[in-house]
């Protein structure tokens, strides 16, 4: 072979190699790159979601209900969440101020600072219309729903157009107590360490003001002790 057909020969396998080499490492770039999931927002919802701490705890509980410049309802305490709804509330209202004991299976309402019998409600009904122990599922529907998150401050906003039947899905009971709304808008917010600390509800009904539901949780604590209140 002419010496320099042969030179020529050596230099060109060592460009197919070197060629070889290189896709190689760029297959393999674009093979990582498929397989990594994207960041997006729906993403970085469900993955807070995900890993949340599921464990018992408790929160302090702000809620209030409007309709139009009215304050229909503002119920404050503390509340036991990751497991069956538990708590002690006082729940103000135009006509009356009670005391509220919320147990696994009743919750139990006297008004405040009188020392007579208290009224027993099965807590199967006793829902509004945010499913309060059921956030986390909440904010799944939610995105489920065309839902949009609004990413670039925290916490994370997730919102939404609900109805009462999506939320039936979730909850029967809260789901049920919606159903004269036509719709509902819904936003959720969820801190870093995927627990839910705000929800705001603009319930939409047919010939009536909208009604405005929202939940503040904070000072997120060990569970609480609830035990069924005496008669005295």
């Amino acid at each position: 072979m002419d010496p320099a057909l042969q030179g020529f020969t050596v230099s060109h396998h060592r460009t197919a190699l070197v060629a070889m080499v290189l896709s190689g490492l760029m297959l393999t770039a674009c093979s990582s790159g498929a397989a990594a999931r994207p960041e997006t927002g729906r993403q970085t919802v469900l993955d807070r979601l995900n890993e949340a701490d599921h464990s018992p705890y408790s929160a302090a509980l702000d809620a209030v209900t409007r309709s139009g410049t009215r304050r229909l309802q503002h119920m404050t305490g503390r509340i036991n969440l990751g497991a069956p709804l538990t708590g002690r509330t006082t729940d103000k209202t135009e006509q009356y101020t009670e005391d509220v004991v919320m147990t696994r299976k009743h919750v139990y309402r006297r008004a405040v600072g009188t020392h007579g019998e208290w009224q027993i409600f099965s807590a199967a009904v006793a829902k509004g219309g945010i499913p309060t122990d059921r956030l986390p599922q909440y904010t799944r529907l939610i995105l489920d729903h065309n839902g949009t998150v609004h990413q670039g401050t925290e916490p994370l906003r997730v919102s939404g157009r609900l109805t009462p039947k999506d939320i039936e899905k979730v909850d029967k009971t809260t789901g049920r107590n919606l159903r004269p709304a036509t719709s509902i808008d819904a936003d959720v917010w969820l801190d870093k360490k995927g627990r839910i600390v705000r929800v705001r509800q603009v319930i939409h009904l047919p010939s009536q003001p909208t009604v405005h539901n929202t939940l503040s949780l904070t000072d997120f604590k060990q569970p609480i002790s609830v035990r069924v209140p005496g008669a005295s």
